[in-house]
């Protein structure tokens, strides 16, 4: 483990606190003092060296050492079957059910405490869960617990690029690459891979989905044999390792004069370059693909289309057990901005329904959580319930490109919920994204969740540390979309900062205000895209209204918004079952969140609130930059009970939020009453 201090955020939420509360630490002492792990193998040592840790950091005492035969008091965890000492447990369980990462935890009435599953990944994260539980301060006596993931995918996608740069990154540079090279000194990227397996996350892409020149030599054995160090680090925490690929790669660096999926020579080049890959990585994962999207190559080159692409790849792996990862994230990016029918919200919808089921079993579509791009304030994509045939991975995004990009305080778990949550009544009422997403809905084996990751080698990992929560919030929905965000704020806060009931109601209340805070003083009403162009920062109402994006907001001097209706727009309310695609065709029904997003309507519109849809704009953005400028003190609040450090840098981004903030409300206001000529009803200044 990295011995950086804990002050500057390194150690995130395993920094395993000293339990002041002596009756709290005494109790958990009766129960701790000696741990048997059974079993040798590399994730069963990451166990045994992470309990072993917790313990004697959280209680002061390190546990002894348990061995053969086991004795009758203390911690025991293994596999089922691995030992006589689980034979009474397994007795109560159904083990096939627990699958391969489900486990228990149970007190037993011989005074020992099992930590079992059916194989070493499960009792992995058995630990971490118990050890989640001494954290958080929860009674271990009577323990019994069974948990099972809800997705069979928990994916981690990196956009890094191999000189060091990450795209779309807010916290520092790569820490797996550097000048063109893997980095020599890989003690960070274990760190990484045990603060991901103490959320369960199994899998992990490590390269940028736009695959420059030097990423895609990464299947090649120039650099394979670094990939397999990696690889491994990885595999001692239970997960998969994957890169993205270059669709191009048998002309880029293959030598062939074609990539045409349909070629032999193609689909030949294929199959060797998957098996050097199993030779160096046996347990590799598959490939990420992002193709004929925003000049990317792909199958369109040649005629084909995506299921002719994915395919081909597929079926160079599918022999040693890879997946293909197929980005869903394709439209129209030379779009002309006098074109009112070319919608870039029917782009994915229109491109991939006509290919449902004829993609391969071991194909993942990856979908965006919206038809758009990560925006404040979207709908979900009608992809899900659109398919039903294919394997899907739902694509959230992590880092804050949209969202304040780490220097504005967002906590993105609510918004993940609604998107989890959301029916799509493709099979009836109950028909959710979490049912859809994971496979269940229409009895697909595979299926599961991916996310643009947070984090550079900033000492903190996230650059703001508060941005921690959405990396921790993030594994444990993967693992469990039925968790509330309250919960999940709380064991983040107790497992970073202690347990200090004035410290946490403080920082939750940051935590949960701070989604409808930002959208508040950036995007009104479903209206997305008022940014700069290229880096995404800071407010430019217009600043994608002309352009070859297709993201617009149509506003003139009557009202605003864009007419994605049947009956009068681009139809893509029709994308939706029913009654969903009913309830957003009509701006009398439309929620008010979504209203711009599917309806041009005047300014003078009332809302379901009582308020005109100007007054609204008007409201939102001088009461979410004065909501932003009271988080700071709310943290003032809190500063003798921070770290130093923490305190410092986190007030930093505070007080650049509060003050961009105001720069978002003047400058969109300003925006909308001179569009418009209405003034605001309560005479705030307005330039």
């Amino acid at each position: 483990m990295n011995t950086q201090s804990i002050d500057n955020g390194y150690d995130c939420w395993l920094n395993y606190k000293y339990i002041e509360e002596d009756r709290l630490r005494n109790s958990y002492v009766e129960s701790c003092a000696q741990i048997t792990v059974i079993g040798e193998s590399a994730v069963m040592q990451s166990a045994r060296r992470e309990l072993s840790l917790a313990l004697t950091s959280m209680l002061g005492k390190a546990p002894e050492s348990g061995s053969f035969p086991v004795s009758d008091s203390g911690i025991v965890a293994g596999t089922f079957g691995s030992s006589p000492v689980f034979d009474e447990l397994a007795r109560e369980y159904v083990i096939d059910e627990l699958g391969d990462e489900g486990y228990v935890i149970r007190a037993m009435d011989n005074d020992r405490l099992y930590l079992a599953a059916a194989t070493d990944k499960g009792v992995l994260y058995a630990v971490f869960h118990f050890i989640r539980l001494l954290q958080t301060g929860e009674s271990i006596e009577g323990l019994r617990v069974r948990q099972v993931p809800g997705n069979g995918l928990r994916m981690i996608n990196h956009w890094d690029n191999m000189d060091g740069s990450i795209e779309r990154g807010y916290a520092g540079n790569s820490i797996f690459y550097r000048d063109g090279e893997f980095v020599g000194d890989k003690g960070r990227i274990r760190d990484y891979a045990r603060l991901l397996a103490s959320g369960a996350i199994n899998a992990v892409s490590i390269n940028n989905v736009n695959v420059h020149q030097q990423e895609s030599k990464l299947i090649t054995k120039q650099f394979l044999p670094e990939v397999a160090i990696v690889a491994d680090i990885f595999g001692d925490y239970g997960i998969r390792l994957y890169l993205s690929v270059n669709f191009a790669s048998p002309i880029e660096i293959g030598g062939l004069d074609t990539a045409d999926p349909l070629a032999p020579e193609v689909s030949e080049w294929w199959m060797r370059a998957a098996r050097d890959i199993y030779r160096y990585v046996p347990d590799f994962g598959g490939f990420v693909v992002k193709a004929d999207s925003e000049f990317r190559p792909g199958p369109f080159t040649y005629g084909r289309n995506h299921a002719d692409g994915a395919n081909m790849i597929a079926d160079a792996l599918e022999p040693f057990g890879g997946e293909v990862i197929w980005r869903c994230f394709v439209y129209n990016c030379l779009q002309d901005w006098r074109d009112r029918k070319t919608d870039r919200a029917r782009a994915a919808y229109d491109h991939f329904t006509p290919l449902d089921g004829q993609f391969r079993d071991n194909v993942l579509l990856q979908i965006k959580n919206g038809p758009m791009d990560f925006q404040v304030r979207e709908p979900v994509s009608p992809l899900f319930g659109g398919l039903k045939r294919t394997n899907q991975l739902l694509e959230l995004q992590i880092t804050q490109e949209y969202t304040g990009q780490q220097r504005h305080l967002c906590y993105l778990v609510p918004q993940w919920k609604e998107v989890f949550d959301f029916d799509t009544h493709a099979r009836g009422q109950g028909s959710t994204v979490a049912e859809t997403a994971s496979g269940r809905l229409f009895g697909r084996k595979r299926g599961g969740i991916a996310a643009v990751t947070n984090i550079g080698d900033d000492a903190n990992w996230t650059g703001h540390v508060l941005a921690q929560a959405n990396w921790y919030g993030y594994s444990r929905l993967a693992w469990d979309a039925g968790l509330s965000s309250e919960q999940i704020a709380l064991e983040w806060i107790r497992m970073t900062f202690g347990q200090e009931p004035g410290l946490e109601s403080v920082i939750l209340e940051m935590l949960m205000s701070s989604y409808g805070i930002y959208e508040d003083y950036t995007a009104p009403l479903g209206v997305g895209w008022m940014v700069n162009p290229g880096h995404h920062y800071g407010p430019n109402v217009d600043g994608y209204e002309y352009s070859k994006w297709g993201t617009y907001h149509y506003a003139d001097c009557h009202g605003l918004g864009v007419d994605r209706s049947i009956r009068s727009g681009t139809g893509y309310a029709g994308q939706y079952h029913y009654p969903v695609a009913a309830t957003y065709e009509s701006p009398e029904s439309c929620p008010d969140e979504l209203l711009l997003f599917f309806h041009h309507v005047p300014y003078t519109h009332m809302l379901k609130s009582g308020k005109t849809v100007i007054q609204h704009i008007y409201d939102t953005h001088f009461g979410g930059a004065e909501r932003a400028a009271n988080l700071i003190a709310q943290w003032d609040s809190i500063a003798e009970k921070i770290d130093g450090q923490t305190y410092r840098e986190t007030r930093e981004r505070l007080v650049h939020q509060a003050e961009h903030a105001g720069e978002w409300r003047d400058l969109v206001n300003t925006y909308f009453y001179r569009k418009s000529g209405i003034a605001d009803e309560l005479g705030r200044l307005i330039y």
